[in-house]
């Protein structure tokens, strides 16, 4: 794993931004094509702003998949993962070759099947990912499940992860929070040819801590990036304290 520190959260958003564009350019240039996948949340929103601000991509030839998303949530939620991909990012470009986002308002398991016929066609070229504040890897909470090939699957939110989600303001309380999600499974998040992991803040100073200096362990999730051939992780001089000696 590669890691870049950055001044500040608007500097690590630029640099991955910019890191995430060039693998895409590289991608269509050998294959004519990109497939990549697109995480949420407020930890993206600079790598993201910075990514839909480059204007040496051409957008035509990329097909992008949708990280994860809550099971039941409407769309016109402001916590929706779709809405959100479709405020900050699909608004923001041409149109895209394709973009695949999760249905959590269909049948779960359906939905699952659909997304995961349709990746098996798309090796993907790049992952924009974060880390939860539980350590999670998409919605992967501990202990993730790293056994399953399933591309998506069904998840439980543990306690942890729907406070987060609420103390960024997407939910009133955590009870709010619904309980399951589609998420991308660990394995398919690591047959990507590449990964940006962008992780800016205190607040993930302690995850930071276990998945970069703890065992592998399905119980710190993205720990298993360590693993990944090439995988790059950007952090701000906040969350970078994670990698001093005593994490403080």
């Amino acid at each position: 794993m590669r890691i870049t520190i950055a001044k500040d959260n608007n500097e690590l958003g630029n640099l991955a931004g910019k890191a995430a564009a060039q693998l895409i350019r590289n991608a269509i240039r050998t294959k004519g094509t990109a497939n990549i996948i697109v995480a949420t949340g407020t930890s993206q929103l600079a790598t993201i702003a910075s990514l839909v601000a480059d204007k040496e991509t051409d957008w035509s030839k990329v097909v992008m998949f949708h990280l994860d998303e809550y099971i039941g949530l409407p769309e016109t939620s402001p916590a929706s993962f779709r809405r959100y991909l479709k405020q900050f990012f699909l608004s923001r470009l041409p149109p895209l070759k394709a973009a695949y986002l999760i249905n959590g308002e269909s049948n779960a398991k359906e939905e699952c099947d659909r997304l995961n016929h349709i990746i098996a066609d798309h090796p993907a070229d790049l992952a924009l990912v974060g880390i939860g504040e539980n350590g999670h890897l998409a919605f992967n909470d501990p202990p993730a499940d790293f056994e399953t090939t399933d591309p998506y699957i069904i998840v439980n939110l543990d306690e942890n992860c729907r406070k987060q989600q609420a103390g960024e303001g997407w939910f009133h309380s955590p009870d709010e929070v619904p309980e399951q999600a589609i998420s991308m499974s660990v394995n398919q998040i690591m047959k990507s040819a590449s990964i940006i992991c962008s992780v800016p803040g205190s607040r993930k100073v302690n995850a930071l801590r276990n998945c970069l200096k703890k065992e592998v362990s399905n119980l710190y999730p993205a720990s298993i990036l360590r693993l990944h051939s090439d995988c790059s992780c950007f952090l701000d001089e906040d969350s970078a304290v994670a990698l001093s000696d005593d994490g403080q």
